[in-house]
């Protein structure tokens, strides 16, 4: 199965970041010193994958002009001889063929999703929600990709949560039938504690066959008036098998403000470049 293109979702307001998602888009929010977006881009670009679809909202096209070249800036940067910052910026324009395409209105996911089907065409392609951020090499588009080649399905990521947070999240129900993989029986919403089948919920990687996109058409809104693309896969389970993943790797929530400095933190502990300045700020600013 060769997946060839990715679709991901930036039409959010990045309401829990407002004031400053008023001018910046939550997608280009750094993570040190590369937005959360690259992050997913290179994550996708390391499986292979060559066209990214981004989806975007009207007023966001900062997130466009960001993977475009900037030559003037190149030709001051190569004249002033700042060949790592020339390298970081060039690399950025590099990792794919980015296109767009606009979401007029907010109606979920799976709408987003339906936005891109022309862009996507008839072929299987990845899902991926630009603030889930998972550090681990390989990547997990690049695990789930060698999942659905073993199966020939259809792939989600998954991850065991606590029991008292399920209520907040997608579950699947789910038989194991290898280490870390589940064949889905059906997936549910936000369940009630005493009515969720697992703690394994959904994180933000989909690996989906084209048919997605008719159930998606058939897929009726749901609260606020949203097509879900949980509703979208759970019509797709009727004709295709579906697994779940338990993807190797820490994924941290770029969602939110204390998740976005929690990626910043612990990459930056990660680094060599900023390790030891990091060490020192940290023991710094947890000293009376």
């Amino acid at each position: 199965m060769r997946i060839r293109k990715a679709v991901i979702p930036a039409a959010g307001l990045g309401t829990r970041f407002l004031p400053i998602t008023k001018s910046v888009p939550k997608e280009l929010l750094p993570i040190l010193d590369r937005p959360m977006l690259q992050y997913v881009v290179e994550e996708a670009a390391e499986a292979g994958i060559e066209e990214v679809i981004i989806v975007t909202a009207r007023g966001k096209e900062s997130i466009a002009a960001y993977f475009q070249p900037r030559p003037e800036l190149e030709e001051r940067l190569a004249e002033t001889g700042d060949n790592a910052l020339l390298e970081k910026i060039q690399h950025a324009a590099s990792l794919a063929q980015v296109s767009f395409v606009i979401q007029e209105q907010p109606l979920g996911l799976g709408h987003a999703v339906l936005t891109a089907r022309e862009a996507v065409g008839a072929e299987p392609f990845v899902v991926i929600l630009p603030d889930d951020i998972v550090a681990h090499t390989p990547g997990v588009i690049a695990q789930m990709l060698a999942v659905a080649e073993q199966f020939d399905a259809g792939v989600v990521a998954v991850e065991r949560m606590p029991w008292e947070v399920i209520p907040n999240y997608g579950v699947v129900d789910a038989a194991p039938v290898q280490e870390r993989t589940h064949q889905v029986r059906r997936l549910v919403e936000k369940p009630p504690l005493d009515e969720a089948p697992s703690n394994l919920t959904i994180v933000g990687r989909y690996l989906l066959p084209p048919e997605i996109f008719d159930c998606l058409e058939r897929t009726p809104p749901g609260a606020r008036g949203e097509i879900q693309l949980t509703d979208g896969i759970s019509l797709l389970l009727e004709s295709r098998d579906i697994y779940a993943y338990e993807f190797l790797g820490v994924r941290y929530d770029g969602g939110n403000p204390l998740g976005l400095l929690r990626a910043s933190l612990e990459f930056a502990l990660a680094r060599e470049d900023t390790r030891a300045a990091t060490q020192v700020l940290l023991k710094t600013l947890s000293t009376p």
